[in-house]
């Protein structure tokens, strides 16, 4: 199995092409979570506008989201989005740092916008952590980020941790069944002793977590799961370990549902290929009819089988 990338391919190419290459520009694609962007060159060629629309923005700002992308991309976040787009940056190919190095972190960096953006609840999750355990707080807010239709993460901050629950539709029977297989072995791989540091996963059928129990709307049909993490101080202690952390763990719902229909193709391929060889030994299995020849006395042919 492999792990997903954080960073939106497309962009990443598309960027590294046209600095080697300016010309126009006009490009609209989807990413893993309904993600719409666009690519764009409105006023030349040199000058390329990126723009980003995500079904849970106004909850993002809330947590922060601005304030994060500024942080990164500073006077490329422009001061008014495209149209039906939530943020844009604007990103003039002639200032980019030379260097191949300097560029590709360049590029790498502004096909995380995504990343950064989802990045907001979790940062202040960890803030908020620190917070409560130095004034001995009971819990910070429930942060709920709807990033898809039915389903979303809530993080929530303790004293001692920072709690992060997915809630997931699975559209058919079999996925229901690979999901609890694969979330089985999230719990079993956690008993080896190499790593035993890894955050502790729970995994809870129809009816929602304690945590979030109180939430209005929360489905509780057999079609839906909810994954809890629990991130301890250790997943989060340095400003690396923190941004690997939330790389890693926003991926998580995707890396599920992809991972499920590699299983599912898998399977069926060797499906296929079983049914093929069955095939093949039962044609060798038909036996081959022995016809022989008589003549009358007239000197006619019968054949008999």
């Amino acid at each position: 199995m492999i792990l997903l990338e954080s960073h939106n391919y497309i962009i990443q190419t598309t960027l590294a092409e046209k600095l080697i290459k300016p010309s126009s520009l006009d490009v609209k694609f989807v990413d893993f979570d309904g993600v719409h962007f666009h690519l764009s060159t409105p006023e030349r060629k040199t000058s390329v506008l990126l723009s980003m629309q995500i079904r849970c923005w106004d909850e993002l700002v809330k947590y922060g989201a601005m304030d994060i992308l500024k942080r990164e991309y500073g006077a490329l976040v422009a001061p008014q989005p495209e149209a039906e787009y939530n943020v844009s940056l604007v990103i003039d190919l002639d200032q980019v740092p030379e260097g191949a190095e300097a560029r590709d972190a360049f590029i790498m960096s502004v096909a995380l916008i995504k990343r950064n953006a989802l990045a907001a609840p979790f940062e202040l999750g960890f803030k908020t952590q620190k917070e409560l355990e130095a004034s001995g707080g009971t819990q910070g807010e429930l942060m709920q980020i709807h990033y898809r239709d039915e389903e979303a993460i809530y993080v929530q901050a303790a004293p001692d941790r920072v709690t992060v629950i997915f809630s997931t539709v699975f559209q058919e029977e079999t996925d229901r069944i690979f999901g609890k297989v694969f979330l089985q072995e999230f719990v079993d791989a956690r008993r080896q002793p190499s790593i035993q540091t890894a955050p502790q996963v729970l995994y809870t059928n129809r009816d929602p977590p304690l945590e979030i129990r109180h939430v209005p709307g929360l489905r509780n049909t057999d079609d839906i799961g909810y994954v809890t993490f629990v991130l301890f101080p250790r997943h989060f202690a340095n400003p690396n370990t923190a941004s690997s952390t939330i790389s890693h763990i926003q991926l998580f719902r995707d890396y599920l549902h992809y991972h499920i229909k590699c299983s599912k193709a898998y399977m069926h391929s060797r499906m296929r290929h079983r049914v093929a060889e069955f095939q093949k030994v039962l044609n060798r299995a038909k036996m081959e009819v022995a016809t022989t020849e008589r003549k009358t006395v007239t000197g006619r042919t019968l054949q008999s089988r």
